[in-house]
């Protein structure tokens, strides 16, 4: 089961130029994969093209070939597709179908227009509203929540629909620490259980401590790749316009006062880690608080 995108370019409508050129990728069961680049350098557009939505329903001209699971996109229907790749958007706004009262019904929207049984719509949800965390939820209605709730309700949606390949375009743009600590563990859950995961992220520091491989996008190309550790640490990275993890940047520092030292770097590191549980929100009472925006 893998996601494979072969030497990609897309341009949109009515654009003069690719947004997108010549883009090689592959996403194998289990793996999380990192997209970091400047504004306007092909991330969103990589996540539209990735999930199948561009061409088939934003227009515009793709070249190259993307297969999912051996299949070309191009011969899949919509409701196949839908329940292969799901993809989630930075603004949540543009992702919850307005027409359910209650979060509950959100999340199971999905699921119901792919008939499937009632069990398993109930299962399906459940699991959703409690991988992140949101249970507490469950009644309120989603046009009432704070923008950081709204986004969580939109991952478990998608999350609802059990893809095998889940494409995540900023999803924690709106969080706060202890939400995106949240999305972090449940997509750690996820890929553990055999899903892939493309994650597109400002925040290196998510990046670094989930993904096992890196991509950095410049003007649709992709500039940098190969393990994370390696390429979030690469020097040409503020160059291309990204910010280093904040323990890379600090180990820069002290390297560049000569302080650097290998029992130094094991604290730093330790400090990093304990921050991160730290920030990890703990039973149903967080559901509440988590997302609230940043």
């Amino acid at each position: 089961m893998t996601l494979v995108a072969e030497d990609l370019s897309y341009r949109h409508a009515g654009a003069l130029r690719p947004t997108l050129r010549g883009i090689n990728l592959s996403l194998a069961d289990g793996e999380v994969v990192g997209v970091v680049g400047a504004n306007e350098s092909g991330k969103s557009t990589l996540c539209l093209v990735l999930s199948g939505l561009a061409p088939r329903v934003v227009g515009g001209q793709l070249a190259g070939r993307l297969l999912i699971d051996g299949e070309d996109v191009a011969a899949l229907p919509p409701h196949r597709l839908a329940g292969r790749v799901g993809i989630v958007f930075d603004d949540p706004g543009t992702q919850l179908s307005g027409v359910a009262a209650t979060v509950y019904e959100e999340v199971a929207f999905g699921p119901s227009n792919l008939a499937v049984g009632r069990a398993e719509l109930i299962e399906r949800t459940e699991w959703a509203l409690d991988l992140l965390d949101i249970r507490a939820l469950a009644g309120r209605d989603p046009a009432r929540l704070s923008g950081g709730q709204q986004q969580l309700v939109a991952i478990a949606s998608i999350l609802a629909m059990r893809p095998r390949h889940l494409v995540l375009d900023e999803p924690t743009a709106q969080l706060d620490p202890a939400g995106t600590a949240l999305v972090g563990a449940a997509l750690q859950r996820l890929a553990a259980s055999g899903v892939s995961v493309l994650l597109v992220e400002h925040k290196t520091d998510l990046v670094e401590r989930l993904a096992s491989r890196v991509l950095v996008l410049d003007g649709g190309r992709v500039a940098l790749e190969g393990p994370a550790g390696d390429v979030l640490a690469d020097p040409r990275l503020p160059g291309l316009g990204v910010a280093p993890p904040a323990q890379i940047r600090l180990r820069n520092r002290l390297a560049d006062a000569g302080l650097e030292s290998p029992a130094l770097l094991e604290a730093i590191a330790a400090a990093a880690a304990a921050s991160t549980s730290a920030s990890a929100p703990q039973g149903p009472a967080s559901a509440a608080s988590a997302g609230g925006p940043a």
